[in-house]
């Protein structure tokens, strides 16, 4: 913050998933932990540390949450639950900061073809991976990025406040 002189937009986008697990008991307390504590406990400390230098600018905080908060793999038990808890915390911070002036919004991607997806997955489900999407497809990380660009925008989204912004290849986000 000293170098670029200050903070305008923190985006949340750490996160990590296994898609190996096939059953409630094959979920461990040390991939809980790394799961939980990557993708919400990070986040959380991220915006409290943030906050006060989001003031002084009237930033926004862009949280990456997932398809998977609406529709859950049972083998992405935990990690669909960290990003149901995102979606929550991303509205509920949207109206506890929204008297000064920050706007919190998250993206929540559908299959997009990242690194993610063939080292976390079985290999017969990469090769189905987003063809159960209403545009037969997996998407690519260019097309989730203008999402980010959008809800960053203080003027194309200054009224944008408290939403999860689905990029799901026509999944729903409700």
């Amino acid at each position: 913050m000293d170098e670029l002189g200050g903070l305008d937009v923190l985006v949340n986008n750490a996160g990590y998933q296994m898609a190996r697990q096939h059953s409630i008991e094959e979920l461990d307390d040390e991939r809980i932990d790394r799961t939980f504590k990557t993708n919400l406990y990070a986040l959380v400390w991220l915006c409290r540390a943030a906050a006060p230098h989001l003031r002084e600018r009237t930033g926004c905080i862009i949280n990456n949450t997932s398809i998977q908060a609406y529709e859950p793999s049972s083998t992405l038990l935990d990690y669909a639950a960290t990003k149901a808890a995102i979606n929550n915390f991303t509205v509920n911070l949207a109206a506890q900061l929204g008297a000064d002036g920050i706007r919190v919004n998250a993206v929540a991607p559908g299959p997009i073809w990242t690194p993610l997806q063939p080292a976390t997955q079985e290999p017969e489900k990469v090769e189905q991976f987003g063809a159960s999407t209403p545009l037969g497809r997996a998407g690519q990380p260019a097309e989730v990025a203008p999402a980010f660009v959008f809800l960053a925008s203080p003027s194309d989204a200054s009224y944008v406040s408290g939403t999860v912004l689905g990029v799901t290849g026509g999944k729903p986000v409700f």
